[in-house]
């Protein structure tokens, strides 16, 4: 009996003895500082940014398309109805959602690259404006950032103004991604839906026009900034019929 007692004994101290080393070995690994980790979620900031503009919308489209031939059918009808009663809603302002606009992570996006917002000039809540935007960019990382999220703080600066960022209406036409950027105050680049913003939405509204578009962003390239103006004065035009 002793001698089993005895074997137990040294068991359990080399159970202890193990279990020490290995909380020892842990804590000698080296944690990441606060820096790195910053630096992990400014990234996946960015990355679920990019992810979402690319894949969000044909990735609900096919899965939309395939549920049609499931018994989870209803889902596709009921938000194929959605869309045609909503049709008209990004073209009268969207429907964007605040608590987007404060979300936490857009704070991590901002000081990815970083991107700030520089005041100059006093914008009057009594008014409407069209601001041209440029350059373009791939993904219009700087007006997204300063006209769709909070994080450059654009409401602190432009007390009882709403900014609005214009993109391709055929984003509208995408599902549940349309749902995201309306959420987030973006409109189609049409005459009517700029139109809207800035005669029949009451006043303070701020329409971001990124002048150059679709064409500018293909003229990307490192170290270089292209800028495509020429034959862009559409937007004079419709700052002139509204005032």
């Amino acid at each position: 009996m002793k001698t089993i007692i005895a074997a137990c004994s040294q068991n359990l101290s080399g159970s202890r003895a193990s279990l020490h080393a290995a909380l020892r070995t842990l804590l000698a690994v080296p944690w990441p500082s606060q820096r790195d980790v910053r630096a992990w979620l400014q990234l996946l900031a960015v990355l679920q940014w990019v992810l979402s503009f690319l894949l969000l919308g044909p990735v609900t489209l096919v899965l939309l398309i395939y549920l049609v031939f499931t018994r989870f059918w209803p889902i596709s009808a009921l938000y194929l109805a959605w869309v045609i009663f909503d049709w008209d809603t990004p073209e009268k302002g969207g429907r964007r959602l605040p608590c987007l606009r404060r979300w936490s992570v857009w704070r991590h996006f901002r000081d990815y690259f970083p991107v700030k917002l520089v005041k100059t000039h006093d914008l009057s809540p009594g008014h409407n404006y069209i601001i041209g935007s440029h350059p373009h960019g791939i993904l219009c990382v700087g007006a997204f950032c300063n006209f769709i999220t909070g994080s450059t703080g654009f409401s602190e600066l432009f007390p009882g103004i709403r900014p609005f960022l214009t993109t391709l209406a055929g984003n509208f036409r995408l599902p549940l991604f349309r749902e995201y950027l309306m959420s987030g105050g973006l409109c189609p680049v049409t005459r009517r839906a700029i139109g809207h913003l800035l005669s029949e939405n009451g006043t303070g509204n701020a329409v971001a026009i990124v002048i150059g578009g679709a064409a500018e962003s293909l003229s990307c390239s490192p170290g270089v900034t292209t800028l495509i103006l020429k034959n862009r004065k559409g937007f004079v035009r419709m700052a002139l019929q509204h005032g």
